[in-house]
């Protein structure tokens, strides 16, 4: 399992606090935990093209036509 939410976070996925601390208690116990302490690449991707800099072009991928 992979994700880019600290544990602390996943409560704003798994709204019940036992049911929060039961998934992470199963997934965490005797596993490995990496953190890569990186940024998510497709996160970064998608925030440039919905926020481009100031006076650059967007790409609008909605396929409707501008007149």
């Amino acid at each position: 399992m992979a994700t880019n939410a600290p544990f602390s976070e996943w409560a704003n996925t798994f709204t019940d606090p036992r049911l929060c601390a039961a998934i992470i208690d199963r997934l965490t116990f005797n596993a490995t935990i990496i953190e890569t302490g990186t940024n998510s690449y497709r996160l970064r991707t998608t925030r440039t093209i919905n926020n481009p800099p100031s006076g650059a072009k967007s790409n609008d991928h909605s396929g409707a036509k501008s007149s």
